[in-house]
């Protein structure tokens, strides 16, 4: 059987990197998340507050490691958790072109959260640098975020695992997967 391909998609605070990790541990796949990735690599280098072009660079350079290294644990028969962002569509099209290219089984996990919950998120994460802390995320880089994000269109939530927080709860993996999209 294929190993599968978890991607996981939403907006900025939405408990992404949460559901990431506690379906990589139900799933016994490896997680690959962007943030910490970018966080590990380049946060040292940092220099003052984060100018946007200088994040954007980074982070695809990240993606094409992350992406090389998620297609040799997929072939060897590992299934993989991918918390990339994705949060335009155009992303998330990119990431399904990129599996089906690579006959890869693909399986989308859209999470959300309702954006005032999101905003309390980021603000206590900030303070508290805990565990799902990796960087700062001052409100002008959430007002950005959310320009940015691109709530996904009905057909792209076909077949997706759904996790939606309502009451500023982490989102957690659905016990009940449905099939992984092809």
């Amino acid at each position: 059987m294929q190993a599968t391909l978890n991607v996981i998609f939403g907006p900025c605070a939405a408990g992404k990197t949460t559901y990431a990790h506690a379906l990589a541990r139900r799933e016994s796949a490896v997680a690959f998340v962007l943030d910490e990735w970018g966080a590990r690599l380049f946060g040292p280098d940092l220099q003052g507050p984060i100018e946007f072009a200088w994040m954007l660079e980074r982070l695809g350079r990240c993606n094409a490691l992350i992406w090389s290294t998620a297609e040799g644990v997929l072939a060897a028969g590992a299934p993989v958790v991918l918390d990339i962002g994705a949060m335009r569509r155009a992303d998330r099209d990119r990431v399904r072109q990129i599996a089906e290219a690579k006959g890869l089984s693909l399986r989308w996990h859209f999470v959300d959260a309702p954006q005032e919950v999101r905003r309390a998120r980021v603000a206590s994460r900030n303070t508290a640098k805990g565990e799902t802390f990796v960087m700062e995320v001052t409100p002008e880089m959430f007002e950005m975020l959310e320009a940015i994000y691109e709530p996904p269109a009905p057909e792209e939530l076909e077949g997706a695992v759904l996790s939606v927080s309502d009451d500023g709860r982490a989102a957690a993996p659905a016990a009940a997967q449905p099939e992984a999209v092809d």
